[in-house]
């Protein structure tokens, strides 16, 4: 029986952190003539491009970022790209959306195994065949102090991108997400008459509803993942579909709880709570700390566990190390028979665990998608609360009321239902207290609990246009559309 005072990540490739926090374990050239002088076209991009990019970390604090809707069960792509090795870009910047870009190459793959992938990546999207021209990791930031003291190279990747597009002319480009850069390369794609497909929208339809006129001008076609999207896009001039969110594509975890509960050193007959902090290390930094604090009081009797799956962007020994220096002292004293676990993979621990914490963002989708109940957290700095909760604003198409302190919901869940379905404690609110009060409902066999699952197996119902579609596969069919489409 293992030391219940220890804090362990998953056994083999696992570390056990002790009360102590120690671990034991061919190219075309083009050339464009200007009138003005180099230094001023760099310097007017440049303040181009900041004044763009320094706004938008506003909104993307605390959404995960995606797209609205129109069936077609029975579509299927029946023409094939007539060039046979086309060179296509693709553009990514978050840890989501690297995910859904490895799977895109790999459906384009299976149609074009002789097509060429470059771009803006991560790790999932090399892995897949991307050669990255800038890695994710390296201009993805949160927040107005991560903008301005990364601006310089996130500019710099900026410029890189655009030098390579005009090199290679490519021959489509698939922009996901990450709006602050991809609207830029959307520009430039669009003046060498590349076509570009978008997927995963831009929250256009909460703030900088000003853009709307960048999409018309610079997306060929615009692919959604929420349902609501559509009809806000459409009614505005958009050439958008909403193909689904590939989370609720996905089948269930197989994985047993015993089995589970073994790999990771957990008692199975436990109850297991899932603490997802986010996926950036200044969301980490901001959300663990309550978390832990909130847990302690939860599991003051020892009858629950707390599982802390680790995002794929963040380093899983910089986390232990993390978490080492909070030193779990007051205001959070750890009770000595309840672990702390870190573990790998978001879904299987959502499907395991009796309810959640989860950081605004992607991950609340996840938990959507699994159906496990949870309460949405988020914090940011006062200042940039304040901006936020002034200029979010949502159309007719989103029908969401204000909260009892004047807040608009901004849980994707929510959003999807069109109604609260999920707890939201936002910066002042979210404390430890709030927290344990608002998820303790959710652990026992309560109506609560049973109204927010049945409301969570509602709403997962809408994130895909039709059963058994494959959204995916949906956005590689629009892909070899316009590759054909370009070619006739």
């Amino acid at each position: 029986m293992r030391n219940a005072n220890s804090f362990t990540s998953p056994r083999t490739r696992n570390r056990t952190i002790s009360p102590s926090f120690s671990g034991p374990n061919g190219t075309r050239t083009i050339v464009h003539p200007s009138a003005r002088s180099p230094f001023s076209n760099r310097a007017r991009n440049r303040c181009g491009f900041v004044r763009a990019f320094f706004p938008a970390f506003v909104f993307a604090l605390f959404f995960a970022a995606t797209p609205a809707s129109r069936s077609h069960a029975n579509d299927t792509l029946v023409c094939i790209a007539a060039t046979p090795n086309p060179r296509i870009f693709l553009s990514a910047g978050e840890a989501s959306g690297d995910h859904y870009g490895a799977q895109i190459i790999a459906a384009l793959r299976s149609h074009l195994p002789a097509a060429s992938f470059t771009g803006l990546g991560g790790a999932e999207m090399e892995a897949a065949g991307q050669q990255r021209i800038v890695r994710a990791e390296d201009v993805a930031h949160m927040g107005i102090t991560e903008v301005l003291r990364h601006a310089p190279r996130v500019y710099s990747s900026y410029r890189r991108l655009v030098t390579a597009i005009k090199r290679d002319r490519p021959d489509l480009a698939i922009l996901i997400d990450f709006p602050d850069v991809n609207f830029r390369l959307a520009q430039h794609c669009k003046r060498l008459g590349i076509p570009v497909l978008w997927f995963v929208s831009p929250q256009l339809w909460a703030w900088k509803r000003q853009r709307l006129r960048w999409v018309r001008k610079r997306v060929s076609k615009m692919l959604l993942i929420f349902p609501f999207e559509e009809p806000f896009y459409r009614a505005r001039g958009v050439d958008a579909t909403f193909v689904g969110h590939p989370l609720a594509a996905l089948p269930m975890p197989t994985e047993s709880r015993e089995a589970y509960a073994a790999q990771h050193g957990l008692d199975p007959a436990k109850q297991w709570i899932a603490l997802l902090p986010g996926s950036r290390w200044k969301e980490v930094e901001a959300n663990l700390p309550t978390m832990l604090e909130a847990a302690s009081h939860l599991g003051s009797k020892g009858e629950y566990d707390f599982l802390i799956p680790v995002a794929s962007t963040l380093d899983p020994k910089r986390f232990e190390n993390l978490i080492a220096s909070m030193q779990l002292g007051p205001p959070i004293v750890w009770p000595d028979k309840s672990s702390l676990v870190i573990v790998p993979d978001a879904r299987v621990a959502l499907y395991h665990a009796r309810a959640s914490v989860v950081a605004s963002g992607t991950a609340t989708v996840q938990a959507l998608t699994i159906g496990n109940p949870f309460v949405v957290v988020y914090r940011v700095s006062p200042l940039t609360y304040a901006i936020a909760k002034r200029f979010i604003r949502y159309p007719a198409e989103i029908p969401a009321q204000r909260d009892a302190d004047g807040n608009l919901p901004i849980a994707m869940p929510n959003l999807i239902a069109g109604h609260r379905i999920v707890p939201e404690l936002l910066n002042a609110r979210f404390t430890a207290a709030n927290l344990a009060a608002a998820l303790r409902p959710l652990l026992d066999d309560t109506p609560a609990r049973a109204q927010m699952i049945a409301d969570l197996t509602e709403t997962r119902a809408r994130l895909l246009p039709d059963p058994g579609s494959d959204p995916i596969q949906r956005v590689a069919d629009a892909a070899l559309e316009l590759l054909s489409s370009r070619d006739s």
